[in-house]
């Protein structure tokens, strides 16, 4: 096996390191923490470690981050068939109020739940960030 043979299994390693980290998983009890070393002491069992006292914010944070990361998806995609000629100029203005209203409700719920839009940002380590850096007015 090359080097090369080995470089995606890493990439996956560091996307399931950077997933513990941002939901602070931790191992699910001692008798589940595999010994030092070896293949097992990469992948031990885990269970999120939920607060009772944060639970529903954090469940609400989740919720808004996968929401924004679609939302997010969809306005690239839009960009792209704009700038490809798919769509006509009213499917144009039609989907960018759309995209506009829906950020705007982004935004109501962030309040609603005092959260920013970097609160929805997961650090996944050497991956970067999982959504994109926000833009400047």
């Amino acid at each position: 096996m090359t080097a090369d043979d080995r470089r995606p299994g890493n990439r996956f390693d560091d996307v399931a390191d950077a997933a513990d980290r941002a939901f602070r998983l931790l191992p699910a009890a001692p008798q589940d923490i595999p010994p030092p070393g070896g293949q097992a002491a990469r992948h031990p069992a885990h269970r999120i470690s939920a607060d009772p006292d944060t639970v529903e914010r954090d469940l609400i944070k989740l919720v808004l981050t996968l929401v924004e990361l679609l939302r997010q998806l969809m306005e690239r995609q839009a960009l792209q068939r704009v700038d490809a000629g798919d769509l006509t100029e009213e499917q144009e203005e039609r989907l960018g109020a759309t995209l506009m209203i829906l950020h705007d409700r982004m935004v109501e719920l962030c309040a609603r739940y005092e959260l920013t839009m970097q609160d929805l940002n997961l650090d996944l380590g050497p991956l970067g960030t999982l959504l994109p850096p926000a833009e400047e007015p």
